[in-house]
């Protein structure tokens, strides 16, 4: 989520009266804003969106929740040490967090472990083990419409009689220190981004915080006039017309079976009643197709932590797989591919297959990546419910990713169109008609210079390297992983140094490279490269020879109030990923939105960029999806593009030979290994375009008029990619509700109950 204080304000529409008022009590706003520590409760992208759809979902008037884990500890702290990253615990909460309110009066049980017992009136799951949930609530203010959603947050605790009611006449003491064995439940985020980790602890968590929310969404709808009641039970009849659950990736799959339990187990439901609901309920949104990230977990550890819940995956799966076996008699190979459980050395549950069994609606999030979801990754279920596969292409937020963290330039298009585009986007494309406009050149050149300044004087605060703010800002900031190839970044960095070293007196455009993001603590090659970007920095930062012509930055702890400070001042985006392996890409969008040119590969959502803004004015390069297929058929041999290309042959040389490492020049022998013989992203097949197309960016940018016109063309062409945009297809394409662009008056005016502005709809 980041910080709170200035998007509270700015949806409040006090952030001017707030600014002076604390300027009249003598103290800085600004100063006072980086104070505020970043809530970092998720790794990347995924947990970001949620984000951006929580501002929009309150923007549209949605009765919308978000539920998630309070965790003690965030995303852990990115620390450079001798160029390795060290991490260290984000205690966050440590000066406490102004802006949430316990609930201990909604708290609820979560129970794990125990047994099944089955009998005439049904199964039931006894000698459990019981947490309890605390919720935690943080207000979600909408733009401008008196309008505020909630976050609801759940805090393990250990109920008081947890480990003395067992006729436990033994340690007292011990038993009380006992009580943190329950509460590390929501002690510390995973900080795995698009890597599974089958760890008990971890669906410990999963389960919890679904669990809890099922508990609280169905009281809510109880409570409702919608919970009508025959004599003692309720009628869950009209559940899915009040109730829309969307699952963000895996990690709250087991919902499913949840919901089962809950209405087969204790409403009494018979199953196939409760299985329709289910499935009307719920929907899947699925962030990646990177095979090592999908969720498989082991069905061992699922019969040992919720063994009521497994054999309710084994009955969905028998009834699943039957109506396959009904479809295509004598198929077994598709009944093995299609099944949620698979066989082998550890027989495991396929998380993604059990989300698209029990949801109504399965979504990728660019329209390349859902091409590759229906037609590749779950191609048998794609054949077999093709009307249930969706595309839903990602949006940000044009509050914070704008407004906030641009107020220049956010200013500059209010003077051209109006103020009316932070709530409808799309009306940026009347800046085209601005496009020839010496004077709004002038402008938007001119709050990118500014905001250079402002980062160039930060960077030299914090890292005592002086930059040269007419330089070009060439920035690649995202989590640290091979396909999204910060590697090939390296490589090109490494190509320019030697240029400048060959022929220093040959024109060189000027430029700053900066590279930031966190690494997983257990993957070692993203740790390398790490090493080896700070290593290269060190030597290029510091040779004579180059001097203000190339500086290498890497941002430590990259982070939302970090990437708010570098966006806007960025002039090209790096988003270079191997085509077929980046789900969208939000990054992309805020940097396309803050006036920087994009770099990129045909992926993600750079391919929609490309189609919204024109091909032309985008740095398009190298291989496409059917290239990379090609290839693989083919094979992908490293050594041919190696032997071909001298550059390319001295830069990994150089890091070969321990030219950026003479203390230890083995040090990147792994990374040089690992580019030979077990790419998997192909860095150097993409290499040759990657540093030609570099070459037409460094040429365009010596025509300021020119780039600056074609930053233009690509803010007009923003506006599909507003979170809003994202929402109301959702709205109206999946959870079938209406958004309200309606103000509801605000609280200091008396409501003319005739004229009730909120709607009557499904709660998301």
């Amino acid at each position: 989520m980041g910080r709170t204080l200035q998007n509270t304000m700015i949806n409040l529409g006090l952030q001017n009266a707030c600014d002076e008022a604390v300027y009249q009590l003598g103290l800085d706003m600004e100063e006072l804003e980086e104070i505020e520590e970043d809530a970092g409760l998720g790794n990347g992208g995924l947990g970001r969106l949620a984000a951006c759809f929580l501002d929009s979902m309150a923007t549209l008037g949605l009765a919308a929740y978000g539920y998630g884990i309070r965790y003690e500890y965030g995303i852990f702290n990115q620390k450079i040490r001798d160029g390795w990253q060290v991490e260290e615990a984000d205690d966050w909460l440590r000066h406490g967090n102004p802006w949430e309110k316990a609930r201990p009066e909604y708290m609820l049980p979560v129970h794990f472990y125990g047994r099944v017992e089955h009998s005439a009136a049904g199964a039931k799951w006894i000698d459990t083990q019981v947490v309890l949930a605390l919720p935690y609530d943080t207000p979600v203010p909408g733009y401008m419409n008196n309008t505020v959603n909630t976050m609801r947050l759940w805090s393990a605790r250990a109920p008081n009689d947890f480990n003395l009611r067992d006729f436990n006449v033994g340690d007292y003491i011990q038993a009380v220190l006992d009580r943190n064995l329950a509460e590390n439940i929501s002690r510390v985020l995973y900080p795995n981004d698009n890597f599974f980790e089958g760890k008990e602890l971890r669906l410990k968590q999963e389960y919890f915080v679904v669990a809890a929310t099922l508990q609280d969404i169905i009281r809510r709808f109880k409570a409702s006039k919608f919970g009508s009641t025959d004599s003692v039970r309720t009628v869950f009849d009209s559940f899915p017309d009040q109730v829309a659950i969307q699952l963000n990736d895996t990690h709250p799959a087991m919902a499913i079976p949840e919901l089962m339990r809950i209405f087969v187990d204790i409403e009494k439901l018979p199953w196939d009643k409760a299985w329709d609901i289910t499935k009307r309920t719920f929907a899947y949104t699925n962030h990646t197709v990177l095979p090592e990230a999908l969720e498989r977990w082991p069905v061992d550890l699922v019969e040992k932590l919720l063994p009521r819940h497994l054999q309710i995956i084994y009955e969905i799966n028998q009834r699943h797989l039957d109506h396959i076996a009904s479809l295509f008699p004598n198929d077994v190979d598709r009944l093995r591919r299609m099944s949620l459980i698979e066989e082998g050395n550890t027989k495991r549950i396929n998380m993604a297959h059990l989300c698209i069994v029990g949801s109504h609606a399965v979504n990728g999030v660019a329209k390349i990546h859902s091409e590759i979801v229906k037609t590749q990754v779950f191609e048998d279920f794609a054949a077999l419910e093709p009307e249930k596969f969706q595309n839903k292409t990602n949006g940000i937020t044009p509050r914070r990713w704008l407004l906030l963290c641009n107020p220049g330039l956010a200013e500059l298009i209010a003077e051209k169109i109006g103020e009316d585009y932070v709530r409808d986007l799309s009306q940026l494309t009347k800046l085209h008609e601005f496009v020839d406009d010496d004077l709004f050149i002038r402008e938007v050149a001119k709050v990118k210079q500014e905001n250079k300044v402002k980062f160039a004087l930060y960077l030299e605060k914090e890292y005592k390297v002086k930059i040269n703010p007419s330089s070009m800002f060439d920035v690649h900031v995202k989590r640290i992983h091979e396909y999204k190839r910060q590697l090939m970044n390296c490589l090109h960095i490494i190509t320019m140094y030697n240029r400048i070293r060959r022929d220093p007196s040959k024109l060189f455009v000027p430029r700053t490279v900066i590279i930031g993001g966190k690494a997983a603590p257990g993957y070692h090659m993203a740790k390398m490269i790490i090493k080896l970007i700070n290593a290269v920095a060190q030597v290029v930062n510091n040779d004579p020879m180059v001097g203000s012509k190339l500086k290498v930055i890497f941002l430590e702890n990259y982070r939302v109030s970090l990437a708010e400070k570098v966006i806007p001042a960025t002039d090209l985006s790096e988003q270079i990923s191997t085509a077929g392996t980046e789900a969208s890409g939000t990054g992309n969008m805020k940097f396309m939105l803050n006036g920087a040119l994009t770099i990129g590969t045909m992926d993600g959502a750079n391919v929609e960029m490309a189609e919204e803004a024109g091909e032309e004015n985008l740095f398009i390069f190298g291989m496409r999806v059917e290239d990379v297929t090609e290839l693989d058929k083919k094979g992908y041999n490293a050594q041919l593009y190696y032997d071909r290309l001298p550059e390319l042959k001295q830069a990994v040389d150089q890091i070969k030979s321990g030219f950026f490492s003479p203390k230890d020049p083995n040090l990147f022998n792994d990374v040089v290994n690992m580019l030979f013989h077990h790419d998997r992203f192909k860095v150097f097949a993409d290499y040759e375009a990657y540093v030609k197309c570099q070459e037409k960016v460094s040429e365009l940018y010596l025509n300021s008029k020119a780039w600056t016109k074609m930053v233009i063309r690509n803010i007009a062409a923003a506006g599909k990619f507003s979170s809003d945009r994202t929402i109301k297809e959702y709205a109206r394409d999946i959870w079938h509700v209406q958004p309200s662009d309606l103000k509801i008056p605000p609280p200091n005016e008396p409501r003319d109950a005739g004229q009730d502005k909120t709607p009557n709809g499904t709660a998301a």
